[in-house]
């Protein structure tokens, strides 16, 4: 069996490739499915023209929590309790517990991982922040107290309670992993799915070309910006939530750095749907790529340009240390990658679709921050020969 009919095999007749997107329906009104509140759409991300470049949120790069979980589970394990493999991205986990399990699962959560000296990645967590409040505290009102050790207690109950919560954060991911895989389970039915092409919801199933991708920002009270990738069925009144009216959305989480991270989020996820393109090179999918036909092809002539198990011998070898550097040097990459101004695929196949367009800064950080005059903004190109330009050789 060639190459040809292995993927006709894997893949249904509706799985999605970028070169072959049908002509569809003009999007409605934008006043039938835009939201009130504080949320509010700043970009429209464009489709097809693939950078390659992939997050660095911890969760695909550089971090070692994905590891521990293979080691733990074990490829085939791992395959159906990890969110993502070369079948379905899932967006929704089906727990068989308890609501009281949940409710103090939840607070016991919070509270360590808000007062632990560890952070996400490694890094500096909560408890420097509580006890440098407490321990200047303390230096002020050292002399208002009646001896030193009624001044340190305040320090020393703060510094006791932090390295409790860090033992047990510590603790908890550890071995959280062995109740994830007796109690948790990723759920097929609310999915991106690459053999099919389908988003899968409650509300229904729909192809992954309905779906256009936003930067939305809100704003808190105080004026802080926070931007958040929102992946947005592009026609509503098939979809929109029954309860609430609202259109049927995914939100994709990402660093909390810069925008340009949120580009590179809806890039992967492109190229993770379009089985013309090999699946993302991350290290979550790694066990998978030759379960795949198009990543096996890809990987076996070469392309890949890395072992079979590159990601798996790193990740064994590696420091925290050192994933911490290579996570900062990957976000350094995505930050200088050329996001703007691409050429949008899906202005070809749907009508009307490009003329909401605004102008689009080159550097597309410039989103999250005010204008200056060192900021360019330019419309961007037409898309009618971009794609073929930028297609893998994966066929």
């Amino acid at each position: 069996m060639n190459q040809t009919e292995q993927q006709h095999e894997h893949y249904a007749e509706t799985a999605f490739r970028a070169d072959a997107i049908p002509r569809q329906a003009p999007p409605p009104e934008k006043s039938i499915w835009g939201k009130l509140g504080s949320n509010f759409d700043i970009a429209r991300l464009p489709w097809g023209n693939y950078v390659g470049i992939n997050p660095s949120e911890f969760e695909y790069e550089y971090s070692g929590g994905w590891y521990r979980d293979f080691e733990y589970m074990g490829e085939q394990d791992f395959h159906g309790f990890n969110h993502i493999n070369e079948l379905r991205w899932s967006k929704f986990v089906d727990e068989d517990i308890s609501l009281i399990y949940r409710f103090f699962r939840f607070w016991f959560v919070f509270w360590t991982h808000l007062l632990s000296f560890i952070g996400p990645g490694g890094g500096k967590g909560g408890g420097w922040f509580f006890t440098s409040i407490v321990a200047v505290c303390t230096i002020l009102f050292l002399f208002a107290a009646d001896t030193i050790l009624a001044a340190l207690t305040p320090l020393a109950i703060t510094v006791g309670l932090c390295g409790v919560a860090t033992v047990f954060k510590t603790l908890f991911e550890k071995h959280s992993i062995r109740f994830y895989k007796s109690n948790q389970n990723w759920s097929d039915d609310v999915a991106f799915c690459r053999r099919s092409g389908l988003v899968k919801s409650f509300q229904g199933n729909f192809p992954f070309y309905e779906f256009d991708a936003f930067i939305e920002m809100a704003a808190d009270m105080k004026g802080n910006q926070r931007h958040t990738l929102k992946v947005r069925h592009r026609y509503p009144q098939f979809s929109k939530d029954k309860h609430s009216g609202l259109p049927m959305e995914f939100t994709f989480p990402t660093d909390t750095g810069s925008i340009a991270e949120r580009y590179a989020m809806w890039d992967m996820l492109g190229r993770y749907m379009d089985v013309s393109q090999p699946l993302p090179d991350i290290p979550r999918l790694e066990p998978f790529r030759h379960l795949d036909p198009t990543t096996k092809a890809f990987d076996e002539a070469g392309k890949r340009g890395r072992p079979a198990t590159y990601w798996r011998d790193l990740y064994a070898k590696a420091s925290e240390q050192e994933l911490k550097q290579w996570r900062e040097e990957h976000r350094q990459v995505v930050d200088a990658a050329p996001w703007g101004s691409r050429p949008d695929l899906m202005a070809q196949s749907v009508p009307g679709y490009g003329d909401s367009y605004t102008a689009e800064p080159e550097d597309v950080n410039a989103y999250g921050r005010f204008p200056s005059k060192s900021d360019r903004f330019v419309e961007r190109a037409e898309a009618n020969d971009a794609f073929p330009q930028n297609k893998r050789d994966s066929d």
